[in-house]
């Protein structure tokens, strides 16, 4: 079983989360001024790469709350997990 740390509550089984995708996308300023290949390039290109990778994880079976995850995706090995604003201070995203 692979075990995720909710920032609130704790660890819990993976069972409880729902994946929300890569963290730190930015939704376009104004979208309408997007082409459609750009448009397309935002919703469905991720940079998918091995190794370190910043995830964002929903605690669907429990507080609900959104958080990140630092995790390696080759091992499965979580580094981190953390509130959003929390990594978004420390980062400077």
């Amino acid at each position: 079983m692979f075990l995720i740390q909710c920032p609130w509550c704790g660890d819990r089984a993976e069972t409880e989360f729902r994946y929300g995708g890569e963290a730190g996308i930015v939704r376009p300023l104004d979208p309408d001024a997007l082409s459609d290949a750009e448009w397309s390039d935002y919703l469905f290109f991720r940079s998918n790469r091995r190794g370190a990778f910043k995830e964002l994880w929903n605690h669907a079976q429990g507080c609900r709350r959104w958080f990140e995850v630092e995790r390696d995706t080759v091992s499965y090995k979580i580094a981190r997990s953390y509130k959003l604003a929390d990594g978004k201070s420390e980062a400077g995203s």
